[in-house]
């Protein structure tokens, strides 16, 4: 059995938890805590192979556990949170996975198959993963640990926060999105949704099969793609649904292929 901790101040979080799990007769629920000072009391307590730790908790928060508990002394940790903006901290902290919600039962599964298959090697290699995190060789083989644990799935909806509020955008209703600096701008109508984040960093999230950058300021949801017109200059016009006109510029002309499903001639420059 896998010996598992839920901790989330949410009842309803909770109880989604260990509903999923519950229905694996693999995992075993242990205890549920409502806050960080329950949670680092349980894990010193029992006997845990994973934990499911919430970010923004009373009392200590989900880094606070660990920093009391000890990254070595953690059983597998998976954070669960509402909160997109501390995932590279929570790989920092050796965390396996990082779930945003409100979840689908799908994504979480991915991570139940993830659970049981770092729990299968460690077995194997006859070493548990509180030796492997106590004693890395360098900082190389630290970041090359998180950058192995980090194999999060493409976006299945996007959260953005806007006006003191968490909106969720289905990505099939993104048309295309837009970068401003440090942030950027998402149409899904007329007025886009604005999101604090770098075009590059939101591109890496998204399923290259259905998004393609065309230009260093513009990535296009194919589903909305209406016409392509070739310009002057070797640029195409990308005509959306609805008639908003973007430019391919010559060195993303390579990924056309995934429009016209067939090979097209990469360009260098723009």
């Amino acid at each position: 059995m896998i010996r598992a901790l839920i901790v989330d101040d949410e009842a309803l979080a909770r109880e989604a938890l260990r509903e999923i799990l519950q229905d694996d007769a693999s995992f075993e629920v242990v205890k549920e805590c409502k806050n960080g000072k329950e949670a680092v009391q349980a894990i010193q307590k029992e006997k845990l192979d994973v934990v499911f730790l919430d970010v923004r908790m009373p009392l200590l928060d989900g880094f606070e556990v660990i920093e009391q508990v000890g990254v070595d002394k953690m059983p597998l940790t998976i954070f669960v949170t509402a909160y997109d903006s501390f995932a590279i901290k929570a790989f920092e902290a050796q965390a396996l996975d990082y779930v945003l919600k409100p979840f689908d039962e799908e994504r979480f599964r991915k991570t139940i198959e993830r659970i049981k298959r770092q729990l299968s090697r460690d077995s194997a290699e006859g070493v548990t993963r509180k030796t492997e995190s106590a004693a890395p060789e360098g900082l190389e083989d630290k970041l090359r640990a998180v950058l192995d644990a980090y194999k999060p799935g493409y976006l299945d909806r996007l959260p953005v926060r806007t006006s003191g509020r968490v909106v969720f955008l289905q990505m099939a209703e993104i048309r295309w999105i837009e970068s401003a600096g440090n942030y950027v701008q998402i149409f899904t109508g007329e007025e886009p949704v604005i999101m604090r984040e770098t075009l590059s960093n939101l591109e890496q999230r998204l399923d290259p099969n259905r998004f393609i950058r065309i230009h260093r300021s513009t990535i296009v949801n194919v589903e909305h793609v209406k016409e392509l017109r070739p310009w002057y200059t070797g640029e195409y016009i990308v005509i959306m649904n609805g008639g908003k006109e973007l430019t391919l510029a010559r060195r993303y002309r390579h990924l056309l292929k995934r429009l016209l499903n067939e090979p097209v001639e990469e360009a260098s420059g723009e």
